[in-house]
């Protein structure tokens, strides 16, 4: 288990309806809009969280400390004060370029435990993991959130990373509520076994999340553990096609 922890100090709290809580997966090309060459737009990156108004983000494909992002950048901190997220954690998938490579969690509520676990990764493929955190909401109690980025060359890979992370969380006593970019579509064989644990916002009906312009694959999902009183209120997929190579997911949830 590797363990790495970052938090912003701003400790204003949310308003809102304190029974849901609004949550958006974005799998964000480490902020390179495609179209724009070598351009990290990050202004971009943040507009789009900003105008979904989560109250708790999973970003993959985030970069610290790059050649190519900035050897100065801290991607995920400098989205969390950019976006007024008051709690962030990061999570290392591999060293890249001098720095850093993997997800991030971004909250505007405070964050306790958090961790970062290893998914199987054979020799020749990029690790993967799973990053986990504590949401400590002051009305709904604790939640955990997760935000993972599977494998994509491998479907018998990308099975084994969703049994892992099963393993990992069906232990919680408390809510858990997963994002990511699954590189796999519904119909597969990842996903169903991940449905067999949780619930997707998207239901049967899971528009789709890639490429941004005419779209045909859904493989970026929100979803949240059976039996623990969470329903979805509503689910979309927001048509922004520059900032990213992914659409970003959003999902407002219900608590009982």
């Amino acid at each position: 288990m590797i363990i790495t922890s970052c938090s912003a100090q701003n400790t204003t709290e949310p308003a809102g309806d304190e029974s849901s809580l609004t949550v958006l997966s974005y799998n964000i090309h480490h902020s390179n809009p495609p179209t724009a060459g070598g351009l990290i737009d990050l202004e971009s990156i943040a507009a789009v969280i900003m105008e979904s108004e989560a109250d708790i983000v999973g970003l993959q494909e985030v970069d610290i400390f790059t050649e190519r992002s900035g050897k100065d950048l801290h991607m995920a901190k400098e989205l969390a004060e950019m976006t007024g997220m008051d709690y962030f954690y990061f999570s290392k998938g591999i060293d890249f370029q001098g720095g850093e490579y993997g997800t991030a969690i971004l909250s505007k509520f405070p964050l306790g435990e958090m961790e970062t676990i290893p998914l199987p990764s054979p020799e020749g493929t990029e690790p993967r993991t799973l990053s986990l955190a504590k949401i400590l909401h002051p009305a709904l109690g604790e939640i955990y959130f997760a935000n993972t980025h599977l494998d994509y060359t491998s479907v018998e890979n990308s099975l084994a990373q969703a049994k892992k992370i099963t393993e990992t969380l069906a232990p919680k006593q408390q809510p858990v509520v997963m994002v990511g970019d699954f590189n796999a579509e519904p119909s597969s064989e990842t996903i169903q076994f991940l449905d067999e644990y949780y619930i997707r916002t998207c239901g049967n009906s899971c528009a789709p999340t890639i490429p941004v312009v005419n779209p045909t694959k859904a493989i970026d999902f929100i979803m949240y553990s059976k039996e623990m009183g969470i329903s979805t209120q509503s689910h979309e997929v927001i048509p922004e096609s520059y900032a990213s190579d992914h659409l970003p997911v959003k999902a407002v949830l219900n608590f009982e």
